[in-house]
Protein backbone atom coordinates (compact mmCIF):
# COMPACT_ATOMS: atom_id res chain seq x y z
CA UNK A 1 0.00 0.00 0.00
CA UNK A 2 1.21 3.49 -0.85
CA UNK A 3 -0.31 6.89 -1.44
CA UNK A 4 -1.79 7.20 -4.90
CA UNK A 5 -0.38 9.98 -7.10
CA UNK A 6 -2.50 13.02 -6.24
CA UNK A 7 -2.23 16.76 -6.01
CA UNK A 8 -2.57 18.39 -2.62
CA UNK A 9 -5.82 19.99 -3.77
CA UNK A 10 -7.27 16.56 -4.56
CA UNK A 11 -6.13 15.20 -1.19
CA UNK A 12 -7.63 18.17 0.64
CA UNK A 13 -10.92 17.62 -1.19
CA UNK A 14 -10.97 13.92 -0.26
CA UNK A 15 -10.29 14.76 3.37
CA UNK A 16 -12.98 17.44 3.46
CA UNK A 17 -15.59 15.14 1.90
CA UNK A 18 -14.83 12.24 4.21
CA UNK A 19 -13.64 10.06 1.34
CA UNK A 20 -10.50 9.42 3.36
CA UNK A 21 -8.96 10.38 6.69
CA UNK A 22 -5.55 11.63 7.66
CA UNK A 23 -4.91 8.38 9.52
CA UNK A 24 -5.67 6.35 6.39
CA UNK A 25 -3.34 8.49 4.30
CA UNK A 26 -0.66 8.30 6.96
CA UNK A 27 -0.87 4.52 7.18
CA UNK A 28 -0.49 4.27 3.40
CA UNK A 29 2.54 6.55 3.46
CA UNK A 30 4.12 4.72 6.41
CA UNK A 31 3.60 1.34 4.77
CA UNK A 32 5.49 2.48 1.67
CA UNK A 33 8.15 4.25 3.76
CA UNK A 34 8.93 1.13 5.76
CA UNK A 35 8.16 -1.89 3.57
CA UNK A 36 8.79 -0.96 -0.08
CA UNK A 37 11.93 -1.88 -2.01
CA UNK A 38 13.25 1.70 -1.96
CA UNK A 39 12.28 2.49 1.63
CA UNK A 40 15.61 1.92 3.36
CA UNK A 41 17.50 4.12 0.89
CA UNK A 42 14.81 6.80 0.86
CA UNK A 43 14.34 7.58 4.55
CA UNK A 44 16.97 8.18 7.20
CA UNK A 45 14.29 8.10 9.91
CA UNK A 46 10.56 7.37 9.83
CA UNK A 47 8.45 9.13 12.48
CA UNK A 48 5.76 6.47 12.67
CA UNK A 49 4.39 7.10 16.18
CA UNK A 50 4.45 10.89 15.88
CA UNK A 51 2.91 10.78 12.40
CA UNK A 52 0.03 8.62 13.62
CA UNK A 53 -0.55 10.85 16.64
CA UNK A 54 -0.58 13.97 14.45
CA UNK A 55 -2.98 12.36 11.97
CA UNK A 56 -5.35 11.27 14.74
CA UNK A 57 -5.34 14.76 16.24
CA UNK A 58 -6.18 16.31 12.87
CA UNK A 59 -8.97 13.79 12.27
CA UNK A 60 -10.44 14.60 15.68
CA UNK A 61 -10.35 18.32 14.95
CA UNK A 62 -12.01 17.72 11.59
CA UNK A 63 -14.73 15.58 13.15
CA UNK A 64 -15.40 18.33 15.71
CA UNK A 65 -15.87 20.86 12.93
CA UNK A 66 -12.93 23.01 13.97
CA UNK A 67 -11.18 25.24 11.45
CA UNK A 68 -8.12 23.55 10.02
CA UNK A 69 -4.86 24.96 8.67
CA UNK A 70 -3.58 24.71 5.09
CA UNK A 71 -1.85 21.30 5.21
CA UNK A 72 -4.05 19.63 7.81
CA UNK A 73 -3.53 15.87 7.77
CA UNK A 74 -1.35 15.69 4.65
CA UNK A 75 1.73 13.42 4.80
CA UNK A 76 4.93 15.36 4.03
CA UNK A 77 8.59 14.34 4.12
CA UNK A 78 11.49 16.58 5.09
CA UNK A 79 15.12 16.40 4.03
CA UNK A 80 17.70 15.29 6.59
CA UNK A 81 19.08 18.84 6.79
CA UNK A 82 16.29 20.33 8.88
CA UNK A 83 16.51 20.52 12.66
CA UNK A 84 13.74 18.82 14.61
CA UNK A 85 13.58 19.21 18.37
CA UNK A 86 15.08 16.20 20.14
CA UNK A 87 16.62 14.68 17.01
CA UNK A 88 20.16 14.75 15.66
CA UNK A 89 20.46 16.26 12.19
CA UNK A 90 22.83 13.98 10.26
CA UNK A 91 22.72 15.71 6.85
CA UNK A 92 23.15 12.33 5.15
CA UNK A 93 26.50 11.82 6.88
CA UNK A 94 28.10 9.63 9.53
CA UNK A 95 30.35 12.47 10.63
CA UNK A 96 27.57 14.07 12.71
CA UNK A 97 26.47 10.94 14.55
CA UNK A 98 27.91 12.29 17.81
CA UNK A 99 26.32 15.73 17.45
CA UNK A 100 23.78 16.80 20.06
CA UNK A 101 20.09 16.65 19.29
CA UNK A 102 18.51 19.87 18.08
CA UNK A 103 17.04 22.02 20.83
CA UNK A 104 14.12 23.16 18.70
CA UNK A 105 12.47 22.78 15.32
CA UNK A 106 13.92 24.92 12.57
CA UNK A 107 11.63 27.66 11.27
CA UNK A 108 10.46 25.67 8.24
CA UNK A 109 9.56 22.57 10.25
CA UNK A 110 7.77 24.69 12.84
CA UNK A 111 5.70 26.29 10.09
CA UNK A 112 4.86 22.92 8.52
CA UNK A 113 3.69 21.58 11.88
CA UNK A 114 1.63 24.72 12.53
CA UNK A 115 0.01 24.19 9.11
CA UNK A 116 -1.07 20.68 10.17
CA UNK A 117 1.38 18.67 8.07
CA UNK A 118 1.96 15.07 9.10
CA UNK A 119 5.73 14.70 8.92
CA UNK A 120 6.39 11.11 7.86
CA UNK A 121 10.14 11.27 8.36
CA UNK A 122 13.53 12.52 7.28
CA UNK A 123 14.69 11.70 3.76
CA UNK A 124 18.09 10.53 2.57
CA UNK A 125 20.29 12.87 0.56
CA UNK A 126 23.73 13.41 -0.90
CA UNK A 127 26.04 13.84 2.09
CA UNK A 128 25.97 17.47 3.21
CA UNK A 129 24.00 18.31 0.02
CA UNK A 130 27.25 18.51 -1.97
CA UNK A 131 26.34 16.87 -5.31
CA UNK A 132 23.55 16.93 -7.86
CA UNK A 133 23.53 13.18 -8.50
CA UNK A 134 22.06 11.78 -5.29
CA UNK A 135 24.58 9.03 -4.52
CA UNK A 136 25.18 8.29 -0.84
CA UNK A 137 27.74 5.61 0.06
CA UNK A 138 26.69 5.57 3.73
CA UNK A 139 22.95 5.05 3.55
CA UNK A 140 22.37 3.90 -0.02
CA UNK A 141 21.00 5.55 -3.14
CA UNK A 142 17.28 5.25 -3.96
CA UNK A 143 16.62 4.32 -7.56
CA UNK A 144 14.83 6.56 -10.01
CA UNK A 145 11.30 5.25 -10.70
CA UNK A 146 12.10 5.28 -14.41
CA UNK A 147 13.98 2.15 -15.53
CA UNK A 148 14.45 0.71 -12.06
CA UNK A 149 15.85 -2.48 -13.55
CA UNK A 150 18.93 -0.57 -14.71
CA UNK A 151 19.11 1.45 -11.52
CA UNK A 152 19.35 5.14 -12.41
CA UNK A 153 20.15 8.13 -10.24
CA UNK A 154 17.29 9.99 -8.55
CA UNK A 155 19.17 13.27 -8.71
CA UNK A 156 20.41 15.19 -5.74
CA UNK A 157 20.98 16.39 -3.37
CA UNK A 158 17.31 15.94 -2.37
CA UNK A 159 17.31 12.33 -3.58
CA UNK A 160 15.10 10.73 -0.94
CA UNK A 161 12.72 13.69 -1.13
CA UNK A 162 11.90 12.91 -4.76
CA UNK A 163 11.52 9.16 -4.27
CA UNK A 164 9.32 9.66 -1.21
CA UNK A 165 6.83 11.39 -3.52
CA UNK A 166 7.15 9.19 -6.62
CA UNK A 167 6.76 6.03 -4.52
CA UNK A 168 3.80 7.18 -2.43
CA UNK A 169 5.66 7.58 0.86
CA UNK A 170 4.60 11.23 1.09
CA UNK A 171 2.23 13.51 -0.79
CA UNK A 172 4.97 16.11 -1.16
CA UNK A 173 8.50 16.72 0.08
CA UNK A 174 10.62 19.60 1.30
CA UNK A 175 14.18 19.89 0.06
CA UNK A 176 16.92 22.45 -0.30
CA UNK A 177 18.35 24.01 -3.44
CA UNK A 178 21.86 25.50 -3.54
CA UNK A 179 22.68 24.63 -7.13
CA UNK A 180 19.54 22.79 -8.22
CA UNK A 181 18.94 20.26 -5.45
CA UNK A 182 15.14 20.60 -5.64
CA UNK A 183 14.88 21.04 -9.40
CA UNK A 184 17.35 18.29 -10.38
CA UNK A 185 15.58 15.36 -8.69
CA UNK A 186 12.23 16.80 -9.75
CA UNK A 187 13.34 16.85 -13.38
CA UNK A 188 14.88 13.39 -13.32
CA UNK A 189 11.94 11.80 -11.52
CA UNK A 190 9.01 13.48 -13.28
CA UNK A 191 7.95 15.82 -10.49
CA UNK A 192 7.39 19.55 -10.17
CA UNK A 193 9.95 21.41 -8.06
CA UNK A 194 10.15 25.05 -7.03
CA UNK A 195 13.19 27.08 -6.00
CA UNK A 196 11.98 30.35 -4.49
CA UNK A 197 13.84 33.61 -4.17
CA UNK A 198 16.10 32.52 -1.33
CA UNK A 199 15.36 35.28 1.16
CA UNK A 200 11.64 34.45 1.24
CA UNK A 201 12.08 31.23 3.27
CA UNK A 202 14.28 31.27 6.40
CA UNK A 203 17.25 28.89 6.48
CA UNK A 204 17.83 29.13 10.23
CA UNK A 205 18.17 25.71 11.83
CA UNK A 206 19.16 24.09 8.52
CA UNK A 207 22.64 22.61 7.98
CA UNK A 208 24.15 24.98 5.41
CA UNK A 209 26.05 24.24 2.25
CA UNK A 210 26.45 27.86 1.11
CA UNK A 211 24.62 30.57 2.99
CA UNK A 212 24.97 32.84 -0.06
CA UNK A 213 23.12 30.38 -2.32
CA UNK A 214 21.01 28.06 -0.14
CA UNK A 215 17.24 28.08 -0.58
CA UNK A 216 14.38 25.82 0.53
CA UNK A 217 11.68 24.53 -1.76
CA UNK A 218 9.05 21.83 -2.37
CA UNK A 219 8.90 18.79 -4.65
CA UNK A 220 5.34 17.81 -5.51
CA UNK A 221 2.84 16.82 -8.21
CA UNK A 222 1.82 20.24 -9.52
CA UNK A 223 2.61 23.93 -9.54
CA UNK A 224 -0.36 24.59 -7.28
CA UNK A 225 1.04 22.09 -4.77
CA UNK A 226 4.38 23.88 -4.80
CA UNK A 227 2.73 27.27 -4.38
CA UNK A 228 0.79 26.09 -1.33
CA UNK A 229 3.85 24.59 0.35
CA UNK A 230 5.93 27.64 -0.51
CA UNK A 231 3.38 29.96 1.08
CA UNK A 232 3.43 27.92 4.30
CA UNK A 233 7.23 27.92 4.49
CA UNK A 234 7.41 31.64 3.70
CA UNK A 235 4.66 32.39 6.26
CA UNK A 236 2.62 34.13 3.58
CA UNK A 237 -1.15 33.94 2.99
CA UNK A 238 -2.31 30.96 0.98
CA UNK A 239 -2.01 32.22 -2.60
CA UNK A 240 -5.03 32.64 -4.83
CA UNK A 241 -3.10 32.11 -8.03
CA UNK A 242 -4.62 32.02 -11.47
CA UNK A 243 -2.85 30.67 -14.57
CA UNK A 244 -1.27 33.48 -16.56
CA UNK A 245 -2.52 34.23 -20.07
CA UNK A 246 0.00 32.79 -22.51
CA UNK A 247 -1.41 34.56 -25.56
CA UNK A 248 1.11 37.17 -26.57
CA UNK A 249 3.34 36.35 -23.59
CA UNK A 250 7.05 36.69 -24.35
CA UNK A 251 9.24 33.90 -23.00
CA UNK A 252 12.98 34.12 -23.47
CA UNK A 253 14.96 31.08 -24.62
CA UNK A 254 18.65 31.48 -23.76
CA UNK A 255 20.94 29.94 -26.34
CA UNK A 256 24.15 30.53 -24.41
CA UNK A 257 25.49 27.46 -22.57
CA UNK A 258 22.17 25.93 -21.49
CA UNK A 259 21.67 24.01 -24.74
CA UNK A 260 25.22 22.67 -24.93
CA UNK A 261 25.69 18.87 -24.79
CA UNK A 262 21.93 18.30 -24.71
CA UNK A 263 20.92 14.72 -25.41
CA UNK A 264 18.30 13.64 -27.93
CA UNK A 265 15.54 12.80 -25.45
CA UNK A 266 15.83 16.16 -23.70
CA UNK A 267 16.02 18.03 -27.00
CA UNK A 268 12.91 16.30 -28.33
CA UNK A 269 10.88 16.95 -25.18
CA UNK A 270 11.98 20.58 -24.94
CA UNK A 271 11.26 21.33 -28.58
CA UNK A 272 7.83 19.72 -28.22
CA UNK A 273 7.17 21.95 -25.21
CA UNK A 274 8.23 25.01 -27.22
CA UNK A 275 5.82 24.05 -30.02
CA UNK A 276 3.00 23.67 -27.50
CA UNK A 277 3.78 27.09 -26.05
CA UNK A 278 3.79 28.68 -29.48
CA UNK A 279 0.49 26.99 -30.33
CA UNK A 280 -0.95 28.42 -27.09
CA UNK A 281 -0.03 31.91 -28.26
CA UNK A 282 3.26 32.49 -26.46
CA UNK A 283 6.05 34.30 -28.26
CA UNK A 284 9.38 32.54 -27.81
CA UNK A 285 12.39 34.79 -28.23
CA UNK A 286 15.89 33.37 -28.59
CA UNK A 287 18.49 35.45 -26.75
CA UNK A 288 22.18 35.34 -26.03
CA UNK A 289 23.22 35.67 -22.38
CA UNK A 290 27.01 35.89 -22.46
CA UNK A 291 27.08 36.23 -18.67
CA UNK A 292 26.05 32.58 -18.44
CA UNK A 293 29.22 31.56 -20.26
CA UNK A 294 31.26 33.73 -17.89
CA UNK A 295 30.03 32.03 -14.71
CA UNK A 296 32.54 29.22 -15.12
CA UNK A 297 35.36 31.74 -14.88
CA UNK A 298 33.84 33.37 -11.80
CA UNK A 299 33.44 29.98 -10.08
CA UNK A 300 36.68 28.47 -11.34
CA UNK A 301 38.03 27.98 -7.79
CA UNK A 302 34.80 26.46 -6.47
CA UNK A 303 32.84 29.64 -5.90
CA UNK A 304 30.73 30.45 -2.87
CA UNK A 305 29.99 26.79 -2.22
CA UNK A 306 33.63 25.79 -1.79
CA UNK A 307 34.48 28.82 0.35
CA UNK A 308 31.44 28.70 2.60
CA UNK A 309 31.31 24.91 2.92
CA UNK A 310 34.96 24.89 4.02
CA UNK A 311 34.23 27.57 6.63
CA UNK A 312 31.45 25.42 8.14
CA UNK A 313 33.22 22.06 7.82
CA UNK A 314 36.84 22.85 8.66
CA UNK A 315 36.73 21.71 12.30
CA UNK A 316 34.45 18.73 11.63
CA UNK A 317 36.39 17.48 8.64
CA UNK A 318 39.61 17.80 10.61
CA UNK A 319 38.15 15.55 13.29
CA UNK A 320 35.99 13.13 11.26
CA UNK A 321 37.27 13.11 7.64
CA UNK A 322 37.43 9.25 7.50
CA UNK A 323 33.66 9.27 8.04
CA UNK A 324 32.98 11.57 5.05
CA UNK A 325 32.18 10.41 1.53
CA UNK A 326 35.66 10.89 -0.03
CA UNK A 327 34.14 12.70 -3.03
CA UNK A 328 32.33 15.14 -0.77
CA UNK A 329 35.42 15.70 1.39
CA UNK A 330 37.52 16.44 -1.70
CA UNK A 331 35.04 19.04 -2.93
CA UNK A 332 34.82 20.70 0.48
CA UNK A 333 38.61 20.88 0.73
CA UNK A 334 38.72 22.99 -2.43
CA UNK A 335 37.77 25.86 -0.18
CA UNK A 336 40.82 25.35 2.01
CA UNK A 337 43.10 27.16 -0.45
CA UNK A 338 40.78 30.10 -1.14
CA UNK A 339 42.01 33.40 0.29
CA UNK A 340 40.04 36.27 1.74
CA UNK A 341 40.79 38.15 -1.47
CA UNK A 342 39.29 35.31 -3.53
CA UNK A 343 36.11 35.42 -1.47
CA UNK A 344 35.85 39.19 -1.60
CA UNK A 345 36.25 39.01 -5.37
CA UNK A 346 33.23 36.70 -5.51
CA UNK A 347 31.24 39.12 -3.35
CA UNK A 348 32.21 41.93 -5.70
CA UNK A 349 31.52 40.09 -8.97
CA UNK A 350 28.17 38.53 -8.13
CA UNK A 351 26.03 41.71 -7.89
CA UNK A 352 27.55 43.05 -11.11
CA UNK A 353 26.84 39.72 -12.85
CA UNK A 354 23.25 39.75 -11.54
CA UNK A 355 22.71 43.34 -12.67
CA UNK A 356 23.97 42.52 -16.17
CA UNK A 357 21.67 39.50 -16.50
CA UNK A 358 18.66 41.39 -15.12
CA UNK A 359 19.25 44.21 -17.59
CA UNK A 360 19.40 41.71 -20.44
CA UNK A 361 16.16 39.96 -19.39
CA UNK A 362 14.19 43.19 -18.83
CA UNK A 363 11.73 41.50 -16.49
CA UNK A 364 10.86 38.63 -18.84
CA UNK A 365 10.90 34.98 -17.78
CA UNK A 366 13.19 32.36 -19.31
CA UNK A 367 12.55 28.78 -20.36
CA UNK A 368 15.24 26.17 -20.84
CA UNK A 369 15.83 22.48 -20.20
CA UNK A 370 16.23 21.97 -16.46
CA UNK A 371 19.00 19.48 -17.26
CA UNK A 372 20.75 18.58 -20.51
CA UNK A 373 20.51 14.81 -19.96
CA UNK A 374 18.12 12.19 -18.62
CA UNK A 375 18.99 10.12 -15.55
CA UNK A 376 22.19 8.09 -16.04
CA UNK A 377 22.83 4.71 -14.46
CA UNK A 378 24.13 4.60 -10.88
CA UNK A 379 26.74 1.85 -11.24
CA UNK A 380 29.18 3.58 -13.65
CA UNK A 381 29.04 6.77 -11.58
CA UNK A 382 29.76 4.86 -8.41
CA UNK A 383 32.80 3.21 -10.01
CA UNK A 384 34.47 6.17 -11.77
CA UNK A 385 35.54 9.37 -10.07
CA UNK A 386 36.11 11.00 -13.45
CA UNK A 387 32.66 10.13 -14.79
CA UNK A 388 31.09 11.17 -11.50
CA UNK A 389 32.80 14.56 -11.68
CA UNK A 390 31.96 15.38 -15.29
CA UNK A 391 28.35 14.18 -14.94
CA UNK A 392 27.85 16.12 -11.72
CA UNK A 393 29.07 19.36 -13.31
CA UNK A 394 26.85 18.82 -16.35
CA UNK A 395 23.74 18.17 -14.28
CA UNK A 396 24.36 21.16 -12.01
CA UNK A 397 25.13 23.56 -14.87
CA UNK A 398 21.72 24.98 -15.82
CA UNK A 399 20.11 25.09 -12.36
CA UNK A 400 23.18 26.74 -10.81
CA UNK A 401 22.73 29.77 -13.06
CA UNK A 402 19.51 30.65 -11.24
CA UNK A 403 21.01 30.27 -7.77
CA UNK A 404 23.85 32.62 -8.66
CA UNK A 405 21.25 35.01 -10.12
CA UNK A 406 19.42 34.91 -6.76
CA UNK A 407 16.40 34.04 -8.85
CA UNK A 408 13.42 31.72 -8.65
CA UNK A 409 12.51 28.80 -10.87
CA UNK A 410 10.15 25.91 -11.48
CA UNK A 411 11.03 22.59 -13.03
CA UNK A 412 8.00 21.13 -14.82
CA UNK A 413 7.80 17.62 -16.31
CA UNK A 414 7.57 17.95 -20.09
CA UNK A 415 8.14 14.37 -21.28
CA UNK A 416 5.61 11.97 -22.71
CA UNK A 417 4.16 9.53 -20.14
CA UNK A 418 6.22 6.35 -20.00
CA UNK A 419 9.37 7.92 -21.43
CA UNK A 420 12.45 9.15 -19.61
CA UNK A 421 11.54 12.10 -17.37
CA UNK A 422 12.63 15.52 -18.66
CA UNK A 423 12.23 18.88 -16.95
CA UNK A 424 11.36 22.26 -18.43
CA UNK A 425 12.74 25.09 -16.30
CA UNK A 426 10.82 28.36 -16.07
CA UNK A 427 12.97 30.95 -14.34
CA UNK A 428 12.96 34.58 -13.33
CA UNK A 429 14.97 37.07 -11.33
CA UNK A 430 14.67 37.75 -7.61
CA UNK A 431 11.14 38.55 -6.50
CA UNK A 432 9.40 37.18 -9.59
CA UNK A 433 8.09 34.15 -7.70
CA UNK A 434 4.41 34.89 -8.23
CA UNK A 435 4.89 35.45 -11.96
CA UNK A 436 6.88 32.22 -12.25
CA UNK A 437 4.18 30.27 -10.39
CA UNK A 438 1.25 31.71 -12.35
CA UNK A 439 3.01 31.31 -15.67
CA UNK A 440 4.03 27.82 -14.61
CA UNK A 441 0.39 26.95 -13.94
CA UNK A 442 -0.50 27.95 -17.48
CA UNK A 443 2.43 26.06 -19.02
CA UNK A 444 1.64 22.99 -16.94
CA UNK A 445 -1.81 22.77 -18.56
CA UNK A 446 -0.43 22.45 -22.08
CA UNK A 447 2.35 19.96 -21.33
CA UNK A 448 1.85 16.18 -21.35
CA UNK A 449 -0.04 15.20 -18.21
CA UNK A 450 1.82 13.01 -15.72
CA UNK A 451 -0.63 12.99 -12.77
Amino acid sequence: MALKPSTLAAIKADLASGKTTSRELTEQALAAATDSAEASATFMTVHAALARATADAIDAQRAAGLPLPALAGIPISIKDLFDEAGRTTLAGSRALDDAPAAAEDCAVVARLRAAGAVIIGRTNMTEFAYSGLGLNPHYGTPRNPWDRATGRIPGGSSSGAAISVTDGMAAAAIGTDTGGSVRIPSALCGLTGFKPTARRVPISGVVPLSHSLDSIGPLARSVECCALLDSVMAAEPTPSLQPANLKGRRLLVPRTLVMDDIDGQVSEAFEDACKRLAAAGATLVDIDVPEFADLGRINRQGGFVAAEAWWWHQALIGRRQPDYDPRVAARIRRGEVLSAADYLTLLDERPRWIAAVEQRLEGELMIMPTLPIVAPAIAPLRESDELFGTTNLLILRNPTLINFLDGCALSLPCHQPGSAPVGLMLAGCAGQDRDVLQTGMAIERILPQTV
